[in-house]
């Protein structure tokens, strides 16, 4: 096997996959990128077991074969290579040569028949969708961690995917929870959207994330579900996510906007409170008391071993006093995904959640669990 591909056409990918071949695993081959010669070029792969990628990249085919090498050792050596022109040749017993006169490695490659075969995807039904959307969509769902790491929960540590389709409505909807918290974001479809119809799944939440970093913000990917196996495409490149096995709870009546008080805050200021009243917070001492008054917000916090603090908003407000504990932090990993500058809180009563959406945008909302103290 001997090609040359452009430093420039691989670069990126390489610092992509990392994610994925960097993981820990009980399977060494896991660690490997494979590179296979064909016609037009290099096939790239790599998975953690979990997911799989799969990438197509220009390169000049002397003789064909197949090689399988550490990813991050690859990547390092392409990063920080003098020229654009890399030569790979493969020689005895897996070794693999990379480079020139000049600049010259020899590195041991793995057996590439030890390396995980994808899953075969055919005759599947994709739509279509803005890359960007689908970008900021797996970002405000992802907002809400996986939880600790030890928990194997499928609707904590997965995102639920869901395609609505009610009379001429069509909608794609993301959920996450992490049990103290919920994140909804919809991305709507005109009237003419061919949408499958189909069950909601689970998408593992690290899968999602390996997924966002190969979403460009400009272009369009195709997105298909059959059997086990969310399939995302995008030009050349493939990513194949095994889903998980389980339900997401039902979460209608806690994102319910019925008999509550409306309450608009400029978010930037909001914002800037929360941090203030979040900077003597621990692990121990994660609470602060919200109290509704007429016209009025107090935000305060304790910390036996730091110490105290409270903050005044004006708001419009005019129902019954409420104290609620929330965790400001919730509040701020929030308003960090909302673009407009006015968010709205709803409030239904003082042991129910906190709804937090844009005032004039609402494709995404969240729901905060109140905390006891």
């Amino acid at each position: 096997m001997r090609f040359s591909v452009h430093k420039s056409d691989i670069l990126d990918v390489l610092s992509k996959v990392q994610g994925l071949t960097g993981r820990k695993s009980s399977l060494a081959i896991t660690e490997t990128v494979l590179i296979k010669t064909v016609d037009s070029g290099i096939t790239l792969m790599a998975t953690d077991l979990e997911s799989g990628f799969e990438g197509t990249y220009p390169a000049e085919i002397e003789t064909q074969g197949v090689i399988a090498i550490n990813a991050r050792k690859f990547y390092e050596i392409v990063r920080d290579y003098p020229n654009d022109n890399l030569i790979l040749k493969e020689v005895d017993n897996r070794w693999i040569e990379i480079g020139d006169e000049k600049v010259f490695y020899h590195i041991v490659g793995m057996n590439p028949d030890d390396f995980p075969d994808a899953p075969e995807i055919e005759e599947i039904a994709f739509f279509e969708m803005d890359s960007r959307t689908l970008k900021k969509m797996i970002e405000k769902a992802l907002m809400i961690g996986g939880g600790s790491s030890d928990d194997k929960r499928a609707h904590i540590i997965g995102v639920s995917f869901e395609r609505k389709i009610t009379g001429d409505e069509k909608k794609i909807r993301m959920v996450s929870t992490d049990g103290s918290r919920l994140a909804m974001v919809d991305c709507r479809f005109d009237a003419g959207f061919e949408l499958p119809e189909g069950p909601s799944i689970l998408i593992p939440k690290k899968a999602l994330n390996e997924v966002n970093k190969f979403l460009e913000p400009i272009g369009d990917v195709k997105i298909g579900i059959k059997d086990n196996n969310l399939v995302i495409k995008k030009d050349a490149e493939t990513i194949i996510v095994r889903l998980l096995e389980g339900d997401f709870p039902q979460y209608s009546e806690i994102i319910e906007k019925e008999d509550g008080h409306i309450i608009a805050l400029e978010k930037g200021k909001f914002l800037m409170t929360l941090k203030r009243m979040s900077i003597l917070s621990s692990e121990d001492y994660k609470a602060a008391i919200f109290d509704f008054s007429k016209k009025k917000l107090s935000i305060s916090a304790a910390n036996p071993e730091l110490g105290e603090s409270k903050e005044d908003m004006d708001i419009d407000f005019e129902g019954d006093n409420m104290k609620i504990a929330f965790n400001p932090r919730f509040f701020i990993d929030t308003l960090n995904v909302i673009d407009g500058g006015t968010v709205i809180l709803f409030l239904s009563g003082e042991d129910r959640p906190c709804l937090v959406f844009d005032r004039d945008d609402d494709s995404f909302l969240s729901a905060i669990m109140p905390m006891r103290v």
